[in-house]
């Protein structure tokens, strides 16, 4: 966990020293790097992931009650921006921001951490059969639809839906494809290239923060705006809390499903503003602030659990 929390702090400092160092060019190495990862990275380990998944082992209400949980946080997220009058890219970059966690890159090390390593399979089946498919369906869908960069007509922005989203391409490609397409050096290649995406991550948030910068000056920490403290809120303690609430109304749940529900806005969030041109201030500064509390909370949390 202390090595998570390092990653993220250091790699979002090298972000911000390097755009402040070389401005434009860091801006336009970042969008860059996000392309990159839309068109191969993802896709790749998307595929190697997911293909030969039994869609059964682990499977359980527990997985349908995550939906709900996401159906609740992103409509409340809806509501409250809609209340703030934010245009429609940044209304758009609020409920991808409370609606994709980080599930992956620190969910699951951080549930393994805080609850045993009986704990790994529920998160890897959380993370891989929740909160991906929300990622490239409903994130993906939101961009598409309050976006900038969609097309202007119902149709243009279908489309762009579909092309501009390779990863979801990848994962249909996997339900489909035979166990003998995903050797297990690629599966590794895959495993490892998740927690390289971390660091890469935080980096262009680093980046897209110091661009935030005003006659100089750093706009780091960003602005604690009303649409951070809605996704603050949102995603740090009502979609843990609706989780239990339902829990308790239906049946238990694995511990780590709880873990899951209170992670921080995703980094993946940052692909879906970038490709669609949704507010990336919004989505920058809800990212960075919900990991800091949600990291600075887990570390406290770490030697009593």
């Amino acid at each position: 966990m202390i090595l998570v929390a390092v990653a993220i702090v250091v790699a979002t400092a090298i972000g911000v020293a390097a755009e402040r160092r070389y401005g434009e060019r860091a801006q336009a190495a970042t969008r860059t790097t996000i392309d990159v990862l839309l068109w191969t990275v993802l896709p790749f380990v998307c595929f190697f992931t997911i293909v030969g998944l039994d869609l059964d082992r682990g499977v359980g209400g527990g997985l349908g009650l995550a939906y709900v949980v996401a159906a609740v946080v992103g409509g409340l997220a809806w509501l409250a921006g809609r209340r703030l009058g934010m245009p429609a890219p940044a209304l758009g970059g609020l409920v991808v921001a409370c609606i994709v966690s980080n599930t992956g890159y620190l969910g699951i090390p951080l549930s393994v951490a805080l609850l045993g390593s009986e704990a790994l399979g529920p998160a890897v089946a959380y993370d891989t059969l929740v909160n991906t498919p929300l990622f490239l369906t409903v994130g993906f869908a939101i961009g598409a639809g309050m976006g900038t960069k969609a097309g202007e007509t119902s149709r243009e922005r279908v489309r762009s839906f579909l092309v501009r989203n390779p990863p979801l391409l990848a994962v249909l490609a996997a339900l489909v494809a035979p166990d003998a397409l995903a050797p297990d050096l690629l599966r590794d290649a895959a495993e490892v290239l998740v927690f390289v995406v971390l660091p890469v991550g935080f980096f262009i948030v680093g980046v897209t923060l110091a661009a935030e910068a005003e006659d100089g000056a750093l706009a780091f920490p960003p602005p604690f705006t009303s649409p951070v403290a809605v996704a603050l809120v949102l995603r740090l303690l009502v979609a843990p809390a609706v989780m239990l609430g339902l829990s308790a109304a239906a049946f238990d749940v694995p511990d780590a499903y709880v873990v899951e529900a209170a992670m921080p806005t995703g980094v993946n969030s940052l692909v879906v503003a970038h490709a669609y041109g949704l507010d990336l201030r919004v989505t920058s500064a809800a990212l960075a602030w919900t990991t800091a509390v949600a990291v600075v909370a887990a570390v406290a949390a770490a030697p009593f659990v």
